[in-house]
């Protein structure tokens, strides 16, 4: 773009920013519920616990954290990820800059990477994934400006970042892996182990995590063997080959954006001299940012094609969110753009068209897909008419107010948002699947198992405990959506205090305390 330098930041501030406020302003404006992932993190976040069933603590911390600020409201998690989405452009568009880009190659970078699909229709739903993007931007960032000037700080904010990145899911260890295998190859950065940088990030990090350790210590490792279970072992020797592929045609597809964005930019004209401007404009860019640049755009995608290679395990897609947010700034260095666009306004009107276009599919989500799907959907979930209805039927029964839910995620998570005292869940009625239930507690209170559907029985987990179990109550509740979106059905069964069981029935009529052993077999 033909424009001053000095306006870069001005145009890069307006446009990200602009980006992520609609990210915000429109699932808090017409998303009548929230996602499954945020309806989870609410869940367990009401326990402030040092770790959960399926993941470190922190993006359920900051859930709660605005639970409490809005008095409430579900609304925080699409402010949360617009926040991630913010300082991850920040954090962009500053190594960009430390890697020889001019300011408006930088501006450029930002919007090339807005445009990739995991910056677009999957951000309102803050989860983990979407946590670990500035994470991931922000450790890149900051290890740069450590190798380059050395300062103790940035050792140490690197090491603080390294640990509110494993607070928030393991994968951060694959950027950490590659930080250090870096540091070890290169000369010039393995100088650095000879100064007491380094030493002191390992040492910050190991740190900020004790509190964690020893919480997957006492819990038997529990994060880790969800891991493991979502991470689909090999069938079939082809499955060595088929699932890298996958996953790489997944990430691929990622960057359609950017791709149509790219073109837009070259036109057809643009497209047959594109070749011959190249050499001259990439000869013609500073090249002392390349090695770090190639090193951290693809070394984590080569481990993780590589690792599903070896093992022939199925990773799944969105386990890529955090891995690309310098292919806007690759795709600046290494096609010379803007230099070699004939049509610059072009491509920012190609970028301005994908935004649009993916923010009108998410007011599409809440306003339109329920009447063509005609289907039940997570974010028309009546959750606060059922939780509301389920504490009412627990106080009329009981005369007391609802303390423990149990169930599955979604019918017990559900309840622990909306029911005004905030019951705790019980998931799946599993003690080890729920480590801040206080079994002692629950026996004196009661407990409310729910689920949804039109079964009699709960579901398998709870049978275990209770195999006689049938429904005592079943209402039906209209989705919150005028389309004709079949009604939800919701079953209780309350289990009065001094009822509650404590081991599965297996183990109480063998007469033994084989509790801890039948957790760990399942």
């Amino acid at each position: 773009m033909a424009f001053r330098t000095s306006s870069a930041p001005r145009a890069a501030l307006l446009y990200g920013g602009l980006v992520c406020l609609l990210y915000a302003l429109i699932p808090s404006l017409t998303f009548p519920g929230p996602p499954l992932d945020v309806v989870e993190g609410f869940a367990w976040g009401r326990e402030l616990a040092l770790g959960y069933t399926k993941h470190p603590p922190m993006q359920a911390w900051l859930l709660e954290m605005t639970y409490r600020l809005t008095g409430g409201h579900h609304i925080g998690g699409y402010w949360l990820s617009a926040l991630c989405a913010a300082l991850a452009y920040l954090f962009i568009w500053q190594l960009a800059r430390r890697l020889g880009l001019s300011p408006w190659q930088a501006f450029w970078a930002v919007v090339l990477t807005s445009v990739t699909f995991y910056f677009t229709l999957p951000m309102p739903e803050f989860n983990p994934n979407v946590l670990q993007i500035p994470v991931w931007a922000g450790m890149m960032l900051f290890f740069h400006r450590a190798l380059e000037k050395g300062r103790l700080l940035d050792w140490i904010v690197l090491g603080a970042l390294a640990a509110f990145g494993l607070y928030t899911k393991y994968f951060v260890l694959l950027l950490i892996g590659t930080i250090g295998l870096h540091t070890l190859i290169f000369a010039d950065a393995r100088r650095h182990f000879l100064s007491a940088g380094p030493w002191l990030c390992a040492l910050v990090c190991a740190a900020l995590l004790v509190p964690h350790i020893l919480w997957l210590l006492e819990t038997d490792f529990l994060t880790f063997h969800y891991a493991a279970a979502r991470s689909n072992p090999a069938i079939s020797f082809l499955d060595h080959i088929f699932n890298p592929l996958n996953f790489l045609a997944a990430q691929i597809g990622n960057h359609v954006g950017l791709f149509l964005v790219v073109l837009a930019g070259l036109g057809w004209g643009g497209m047959r001299t594109f070749r011959s401007g190249l050499r001259q404009s990439v000869r013609a860019l500073p090249a002392q940012g390349d090695r770090f640049l190639l090193w951290f755009a693809f070394m984590p995608l080569a481990v993780v094609l590589a690792a599903s290679a070896v093992t022939g395990n199925e990773f799944e897609h969105m386990w890529g969110m955090p891995m690309f947010l310098l292919s806007g700034t690759f795709a600046v260095r290494f096609l010379a753009l803007p230099e070699c666009w004939p049509y610059p306004r072009r491509a920012f009107a190609a970028a301005v068209a994908i935004q649009t276009i993916f923010l009108a599919l998410l007011v599409g989500q809440a306003v339109l897909e329920p009447h063509w799907k005609n289907k039940q959907t997570r974010i028309h979930y009546p959750g606060r008419d059922i939780a509301s209805h389920l504490a009412s039927v627990w106080t009329s029964q009981t005369g007391t107010d609802l303390a423990y839910i149990a169930g599955d995620m979604w019918a017990a998570a559900n309840a622990t948002i909306y029911v005004p005292d905030r019951p705790a869940m019980f998931y799946l009625h599993d003690a080890r699947l729920s480590p801040w239930i206080d079994m002692e507690d629950v026996q004196n209170r009661g407990l409310m198992i729910v689920w949804d559907g039109d079964n009699e029985r709960p579901d398998d987990e709870i049978l275990l405990f209770y195999p006689d179990a049938v429904r005592g109550g079943r209402k039906s509740f209209p989705y919150r959506s005028s389309a004709g979106i079949p009604e939800e059905i919701v079953n209780w069964l309350i289990i009065p205090p001094g009822e509650v069981a404590l081991q599965p029935a297996s183990c109480i009529s063998a007469g033994s305390d084989c509790l801890e052993t039948d957790e760990k077999d399942r």
